[in-house]
């Protein structure tokens, strides 16, 4: 179905071809039925929606604010708001009061359409303190609120038609198409203005990546407010793949095995949550079957894509995938052929294993600034290196900085932030080139990722460390859930350790040893012992300057919605060490 598109909302023209009329493009399952929605479905929606928006007095330019989940309402309301020039605001349900109402302000939203009541609860506080604000739709009934059933009905009796049709023709491809906030790590959030051109370049980009692996069904899981996973629905959908829809994250697992998708977008925290439910579920084995578990593991943490690695290892492969890795597809549908990574680093040893396993996994690199992908690993031969993002996106040019920064330029770059001039100058220089913020080098055409540039911190003797290689070298072991590793203007580096409590009560089980809770198990001594063995060996791996001299457990979990991880699953640094100021006193006395 490939074209050349320009403006989002022209995809919808591949879908009004009468021979696509029929095929399905999104499902969404209800009470355990998958239910499609096919072209003519979406295209009709559409129009109608925008009419009804019409009706109800959006203008051009218009900001509207979305709170919605995982469902093809979400396109819907899309395609519609851009056929008609308003500015869709798409906004995290995750995010905190205050960050509410100073988007809400800063984009000055006329409406804002909710999912349900519960995302509706999530806004109802500071909803009051909104003076632009019109009116709040939901998509399901939630008493005092106007249903999106009502725009559909205005839209139907609509005599708009010839306006809509004139104000789609003069949207120009260079137009603000929407405004995304980011939550970055501190201050208040940055309103990022990308046009229709820029997200379309990155799409057509990935189309012509997918095409050297055609798919027919697809999982969309992360928040479509998330810019990775909305451009990947405007591929999925050039492409001619079925996206099936999962609205309820708890029960992922569910929704793969039920969908049988050939490929789906994750961050990693998605892929080491899976990796190390697997892992446990090894552990749980007995005798030669766990014996050969673990075997074909370490046969799969020496994997390389598109390597000749000698006959004996491709009979070594061949059996792990056939008495174990085999297994792992049928908890994963059966179809699952890739995964497409992106958001923060992935733990070199689990890409290897799940390519191993015969599961492409497709790393990539970028920023809501930049629509959002600088460099991605392909399908061609050759287009993936372990441990690096892969080469530059077609049409994005790249280079290193003298202090190692990553620069980037093309049609991607973001039109600004809004409102922000002097915060748009500091990251983009007078030549064009957007300044990531990120350290990285080139090794031939590939692009490896090493640290943040704000992250990196200095010791007292004036060593610099990276800290985000070492949390992922960290986190390589099954026993350590989350790390942060800390030391500016110390003399040593140490880390506050979030242990694996699920993988401690398996490991205790086998041991003989009582798990009681997870705030009495971290003052274990055995315990304390036993994950310090899996911090001196990675000790081994490092400088002697990264090399953790102390550590400490916690007993806490981080998440988004206690402030410790942004919504794509960062350490948000300067709240854990506001936080955890008193341990990491500690540490040094």
């Amino acid at each position: 179905m490939n074209m050349k598109v320009t403006r989002i909302f022209d995809i919808l023209d591949l879908f009004r071809q009468p021979e696509h009329a029929s095929k399905a493009v999104f499902a969404l399952r209800t009470k355990g039925v998958w239910n499609n929605v096919t072209a003519a479905e979406y295209v009709q929606t559409v129009d109608w929606l925008s009419l009804g928006l019409l009706e109800s007095g959006i203008l051009k330019g218009d900001k509207i604010a979305t709170i919605l989940k995982n469902t093809p309402e979400w396109n819907f309301f899309d395609m519609a708001l851009l056929q008609i020039g308003a500015v869709q605001v798409p906004i995290y349900p995750t995010i905190s009061d205050n960050n509410y109402q100073f988007i809400f302000n800063d984009a000055e939203v006329k409406y804002i359409i909710v999912s349900d009541e519960n995302y509706y609860a999530r806004i109802k506080d500071v909803i009051n303190e909104v003076p632009s604000l019109e009116g709040i739709f939901s998509i399901r009934s939630v008493d005092g609120l106007r249903n999106w059933n009502e725009l559909i009905n205005r839209g139907k009796t609509s005599q708009k038609q010839l306006e809509l049709e004139t104000i789609k023709s003069s949207i120009e491809s260079g137009g603000l198409a929407t405004l995304i906030y980011t939550s970055g790590t501190t201050g208040s959030p940055k309103g990022v203005m990308l046009s229709h051109n820029n997200m379309m370049s990155n799409s057509q980009a990935c189309v012509e990546i997918l095409s050297h692996n055609p798919i027919e069904r697809v999982l969309s899981f992360l928040p479509l407010c998330h810019v990775l996973e909305r451009i990947m629905n405007y591929t999925y959908q050039q492409h001619g793949a079925t996206i099936y829809y999962c609205d309820n994250i708890d029960q992922l697992g569910e929704y793969i095995r039920d969908a049988k998708p050939e490929l789906f977008t994750a961050v990693p925290r998605v892929l080491e949550k899976t990796y190390q439910k697997i892992i446990r579920k090894g552990r749980g084995l007995k005798g030669i079957k766990k014996v050969i578990f673990f075997w074909a593991i370490g046969v799969g943490e020496q994997f390389e894509p598109w390597q000749n690695q000698g006959m004996w290892y491709r009979i070594k492969l061949s059996l792990a995938r056939k008495l174990v890795f085999s297994k792992w597809h049928s908890a994963l549908g059966g179809r699952l052929n890739s995964i497409v990574s992106g958001g923060a680093s992935l733990q070199e040893r689990i890409s290897r294993v799940f390519w191993a396993a015969g599961i492409q996994i497709m790393e990539g690199y970028g920023l809501t600034e930049t629509s959002p992908v600088i460099a991605v690993s392909n399908f061609e031969p050759g287009g993936v290196k372990i441990g690096t993002v892969g080469p530059a996106l077609p049409g994005v040019e790249i280079k290193i900085a003298e202090d190692g920064e990553i620069l980037t330029k093309g049609p991607h770059i973001m039109l600004g932030y809004y409102k922000r001039d002097d915060l748009t100058r500091e990251i983009i220089d007078d030549e064009g080139w957007l300044h990531t913020g990120d350290i990285g080098r080139m090794e031939g055409k590939f692009l490896r990722i090493t640290d943040r540039k704000k992250e990196i911190f200095k010791t007292s003797g004036g060593k610099y460390v990276a800290p985000q290689p070492v949390e992922n070298k960290l986190k390589e072991s099954a026993f350590i859930e989350q790390a942060i590793v800390v030391g500016e203007g110390k003399n040593y580096a140490a880390a506050l350790i979030i242990p694996d409590f699920s993988h401690l009560e398996s490991w205790c089980a086998v041991k003989g040893k009582t798990f009681t809770s997870p705030k009495e198990i971290i003052k274990d001594p055995v315990i304390k012992e036993r994950i310090d063995r899996e911090v001196q060996l990675m000790n081994k791996q490092l400088d002697k300057t990264e090399q953790i001299k102390r550590f400490m457990l916690l007993a806490d979990t981080w998440n988004v919605e206690t402030g410790e991880l942004s919504p794509t699953m960062k350490l948000k640094r300067k709240f854990l060490h506001r936080k955890y100021a008193l341990q990491i006193e500690e540490l040094y006395r």
